[in-house]
Formats: structure tokens, C-alpha cells, sequence
């Protein structure tokens, strides 16, 4: 079947819309999302076809990952975090680097990849770690520190992660690197209670010297910003991926803030639909034009990775930007369709409650606002005079 054809069933989403509002009630990881997804091939959407994916581009899977989302929208943030390390995978193969083909020979295979960056009171995020990995003669590291959030942390079969390696033979190195779920001193905690996005199930991972294989350490780095593929790799699609999730989010708010406008009427109006009335017209147009913006420059910036664009250092200033423009713009069209759902959106068993606390986790999810704009003045106006 030729790559473009390629695409979630309709069917499959209406079963995985149908099962959210469970999920995020209960806090339970949709186990069921994420079995039908895999039987259908999804997992594996950018592994090439002749490794047995179904071969899309990046601009492509956040089509994808824009419909899931706004299906399910944590169902689709956790399975992101798998498809960011095929994203990953795809990038540096595409560029020359084969260190990673292994991520998308297993993904093919079944194997669920869970992203292990987030680490409590680290704000250096790429550049630095409190994880200590400390280096065997063998070549194996083991890892010790925690972790946190680490979505899919019920089901994922691998773990890419890094740590720091103070005493490295060539100095400090941030050490990347996949684990095994099977692999001694690997600590799940169970503590994902949150306001939104419930079902990632994004537990805590403590890592007491838990041993990456000599042939799954993928990169010894200087610590500090780095132009590695690996480093392009992670950030650049990670932030795109996300992007797309969120912007699905948006675009079921339009669709449910355009239904409540039909549905409930107005006395003032002599009982016609809230949809004649001038107020809610105009709520439902300004949250259907910053919609209609999200996707263009999603799709931009994404084929320009599947195209190997030149941007020079204004990548990373480009992919933190877009993260932020549409987490910011995904909450203000959520706001108005709230307004426009009325009292009962308030409720907490309502679609439209649900997705305003899905979408305020985009704050929270790197890039935030600070970074990138201290990210875009360097790239912009060069870095502080010392």
C-alpha cells in the first residue's frame, strides 16, 4: 500500500473517542487505545516500508497525530512519545547516521519506546542531567537518578534516556542511551495524579543503577547546547509532534463550541439558536480563525525536516517557537468554546471540561514560554554580551 494512503481508520478513532472520557475519569492507561493501534501499524507509521512501517513522512504522521488527538487527546500525547524516538530514528537516517535503525527494526517488531528526558530541577533539559551514569569497562552505563514524567510508563518495553558521566576519559559526557524494561534497578512509581492528560500515565522512574547494553549507548555528548543530529533529532521533533497534539485538541473544540451554538437556544433571541446570536458568533469565529492557523505552519515546519531544510541555528529557535504558538493559541480557542458550551461544559464529566485541562499541559511541556524566547533572541540578536 503506498505510504499516502495510509491512515488511522475512522472507525478506530470513534472506539478511541468513545473510551476517553473512562480513561481520564479513572486515570487509567488506555491499554486498548494502544493494542488497537499497534495491530493497525501505527507504532511503526515512519518506519520506512521495506522495514516493515507504513513508510510516512514526518509532515504526514502529524496529520495523524492531529486526528488521534482530537479523538483522545492523552492517548495521542503518550503514543507521541513513542513516535518521537522513531521521529528521531527516521531523522538521523535520513541525514546518514545509522545509530539509531535499531529503534525503527523494533518499533516494526512491536516495541514500545518511552522518552526518558524530564529529570525534577533540571532546566538545562538537553544540555545537563542530575542522572549519574557511570561507564563500565564493558561499555555498559548504568544510570542513577530519576526520571519524571515518563509517559506510557505502564507498557513501554524500552527506555531512551541520558545521564551525566562526571568522570568520563574525555571529560564530562552526557551519555545517551536505551534500557530495557527487564533490566535490574529500573523503578516505576505510580504517582501520575494530575489535573489533565491522566491517561499518559506518565509515572515516575527511578533508575538505581539500571545498565544500558555496550550496543545501545548511542552518544557520549559535552554537556551544553550541541548541534549532534541526536540533539537536532530530539528537540526538533519532539516539539513538532507536540505541536500537532495540541492542535488537534483545537480543532474538536471548534467542532463541540460550533454544536453547542446549534444545540442551546436563547430566550433573548425568542427562542432561536445561539448560533444567531451576534456574541456567540463572534466566539466561535475567533476560535475557529487562531484553528485555522495551527496546521499551515505545522506541516511547514515539518516537511522542511523531511526535506533536510537548511535553517542553521535558527532551527531550534523555529521548533521551540512553533510549540508555543500553538500550545498558546490551542488554550485561547479552547477558552471560547468553553464560553460558548455554557454552564454544562463546567461540568467534569463534560468533553469540552476535559479538554480545557488536556490543553493547559502545554505550558508544562518543554519548550516553555522563557526558553523559547531566550532560544529566538539568540538566534536573533546573538548571544549576551559576556
Amino acid at each position: 500500500m503506498d505510504s499516502t494512503s495510509r491512515a488511522l481508520d475512522r472507525e478506530l478513532l470513534t472506539r478511541i473517542a468513545g473510551r476517553a472520557a473512562a480513561h481520564d475519569r479513572d486515570g487509567s492507561f488506555p491499554s486498548d487505545d494502544l493494542e488497537e493501534l499497534r495491530a493497525a501499524g501505527y507504532l511503526a507509521a515512519l518506519v520506512p516500508e521495506d522495514r516493515g512501517g507504513w513508510g510516512l513522512s514526518l509532515e504526514q504522521l502529524t496529520v495523524q497525530q492531529t486526528r488521534l488527538a482530537a479523538a483522545a487527546p492523552a492517548t495521542a500525547l503518550a503514543v507521541n512519545m513513542h513516535l518521537v524516538w522513531t521521529a528521531v530514528a527516521k531523522t538521523m537516517h535520513d541525514r546518514g547516521d545509522r545509530a539509531l535503525d535499531f529503534v525503527l527494526d523494533e518499533a516494526a517488531a512491536g516495541e514500545v519506546f518511552a522518552f526518558g528526558v524530564s529529570e525534577p530541577g533540571n532546566d538545562l533539559v538537553l544540555f545537563g542531567s542530575t542522572v549519574e551514569a557511570r561507564t563500565s569497562p564493558d561499555g555498559s552505563v548504568a544510570f542513577t537518578g530519576t526520571k519524571t514524567p515518563v509517559s506510557l510508563s505502564p507498557v513501554w518495553t524500552r527506555l531512551g534516556t541520558f545521564g551525566l558521566d562526571a568522570d568520563g576519559e574525555d571529560g564530562p559526557r552526557i551519555v545517551w542511551a536505551f534500557l530495557e524494561r527487564g533490566a535490574a534497578g529500573i523503578e516505576i512509581v505510580e504517582d501520575w495524579d494530575t489535573l489533565g492528560q491522566r491517561a499518559t500515565r506518565s509515572d515516575t522512574t527511578r533508575l538505581h543503577g539500571a545498565a544500558a547494553r555496550p550496543e545501545r549507548v548511542v552518544r557520549r555528548l559535552p554537556p551544553g547546547p550541541n548541534p549532534d543530529p541526536l540533539i537536532f533529532g530530539v528537540f526538533v521533533n519532539f516539539e513538532i509532534l507536540l505541536a500537532a497534539v495540541y492542535a488537534g485538541i483545537a480543532h474538536r473544540a471548534v467542532e463541540l463550541a460550533a454544536e453547542a451554538a446549534r444545540r442551546r437556544t436563547s430566550l433573548k433571541l425568542g427562542g432561536a439558536p445561539r448560533s444567531d446570536d451576534p456574541d456567540v458568533r463572534r466566539r466561535v469565529a475567533t476560535a475557529a480563525l487562531l484553528d485555522d492557523a495551527l496546521d499551515p505552519q505545522i506541516r511547514s515546519l515539518a516537511r522542511d525536516v523531511d526535506e533536510r531544510a537548511d535553517h542553521g541555528p535558527r532551527w531550534f529557535a523555529k521548533a521551540s517557537g512553533l510549540k508555543v504558538r500553538v500550545t498558546e493559541q490551542a488554550k485561547a480557542v479552547v477558552d471560547q468554546a468553553v464560553l460558548v458550551g455554557g454552564g454544562s461544559g463546567y461540568a467534569a464529566g463534560s468533553e469540552l471540561s476535559r479538554l480545557y485541562r488536556d490543553v493547559l499541559a502545554g505550558a508544562f511541556n518543554p519548550s516553555s514560554a522563557d526558553s523559547a524566547l531566550n532560544t529566538i533572541a539568540t538566534a536573533v540578536l546573538g548571544p549576551p554580551s559576556p
